[in-house]
């Protein structure tokens, strides 16, 4: 089995069992939504339950997430940069042609960190409050990974182009 193939099928793997997490706190979240009037992840409850997010179980994913994701980021952003690329969050942004590639690409580098963020939420959610609302871990988990990644991998870039040309 080539290295690709067995990546692939761990992230298959991790998607399964994240979706099987989601789909099993769906009816208690439907059934909480329901008796609150609204969706648990646009009310205040959400908001004033997130510092019990940081000090409860799973409180060590907030810091090692987002580093493993920065780390990432930088080594993706070092390779932008010896390639001659864009810093990502630029091209990004004003790169028509390659937007498509570069979502691609950062998905690819981080998808297990993304499905793992949402599947930490999901459990650190049942073991703190006794329930797990869908929405929130899809919220909450990849925000840890994404924004540290883009942002890493941006500056990553442009210190390394910066360097080099302070450098010549």
């Amino acid at each position: 089995m080539s290295a690709r193939t067995g990546r692939r099928r761990l992230t298959l793997l991790l998607a399964v069992v994240t979706a099987a997490a989601l789909a099993a706190s769906l009816p208690g979240s439907v059934r909480d939504d329901w008796q609150r009037g609204g969706l648990y992840v646009f009310s205040r409850e959400f908001l004033d339950e997130l510092p019990r997010r940081l000090s409860g179980p799973g409180r060590f994913r907030f810091l090692l997430q987002p580093a493993v994701a920065t780390a990432f980021g930088m080594r993706a952003g070092l390779a932008d940069a010896h390639a001659g690329k864009q810093p990502y969050l630029w091209a990004l942004l004003a790169g028509r042609g390659e937007r498509a590639w570069l979502l691609r690409d950062g998905f690819d580098t981080i998808a297990h960190l993304l499905l793992a963020g949402i599947l930490a939420d999901s459990v650190s959610q049942w073991l703190i409050y006794g329930s797990s609302h869908p929405g929130a871990a899809l919220e909450v988990g990849p925000v840890l990974i994404a924004v540290p990644y883009a942002v890493a991998r941006a500056l990553a870039n442009r210190y390394t182009r910066l360097g080099a040309r302070h450098g010549q």
